[in-house]
Parts: C-alpha cells; structure tokens; sequence
C-alpha cells in the first residue's frame, strides 16, 4: 500500500504542501481545493491526508471508490454521483468537497506536495 505519511513534529505550517497540492490538481493556488491539510489543534499542528483504509469505498452507494495495483483508494469521477456520502463518513477527514468541484476529492499519494515540503515533514510510503 502506498500513502502520505505526515509528520507533524517537522510541520512549520508554511503551507506549501498545500499549495502543491491544489496546483497539481486543480491549477489553483487554492488552499481548500488540497487533498493535504496543515491545521492547528490544541497548539500543536496537525497533517490531514488520507492513510488509504478504504473505509469510503464501502459506502460509496455506486461504487465509485476503488483501490488501485498499489493499494491507493481513487474516485472514478465519471460513476460519482456527487452524494457525498464519503466525504461524511471518512474516519480520517481526509475526504473533501469543494463547490466550484462536481466530486469529492483525497490524497493519491502522488508525492506532489511531499517533493515540496521544505522540512521533509511529508514522506511517500510504502507497505506491504
């Protein structure tokens, strides 16, 4: 399985990582179109993307949510009816809408914002 691991402890919440993120995919230095997320929580700051469970692709009601050869969980854009239902129910938060966006969209572990990251905080795993 293949997926972004955070590492908050080296995070300087630059944003970057975000930034990379919504530029890759969306041509837009947008930070609410990132699939990765910099927060504060409690003071100490917290790295959201998706750790690829599959937990949505049980409740994706049109199957539109599928794991590929490397055990990344994507959205098949053309089957998704936009219900939302994973962006609800994601155990990690790591499941986002955005208006101006017909679907939901999550990390695919593609290394765009981890090969940006100034502190080497993001990293691209891999496990068996």
């Amino acid at each position: 399985m293949k997926y972004l691991k955070g590492f908050s402890e080296g995070c300087v919440g630059c944003h970057v990582c975000e930034e990379a993120c919504s530029q890759m995919f969306f041509r837009v230095k947008d930070l609410s179109k990132s699939a990765v997320r910099i927060s504060e929580e409690d003071g100490k700051t917290k790295i959201t993307a998706c750790n690829q469970c599959g937990a949505c692709m049980t409740l994706c009601p049109v199957q539109a949510i599928v794991k590929d050869s490397q055990g990344v969980v994507m959205i098949k854009k053309k089957l998704c009816v936009g219900c939302l239902v994973c962006v609800a129910e994601c155990p990690c938060g790591a499941m986002f809408y955005h208006v101006d966006e017909p679907v939901p969209f999550k990390c695919i572990a593609c290394n765009g914002c981890a090969s940006k990251c100034p502190t080497g905080a993001l990293l691209i795993l891999k496990e068996n």
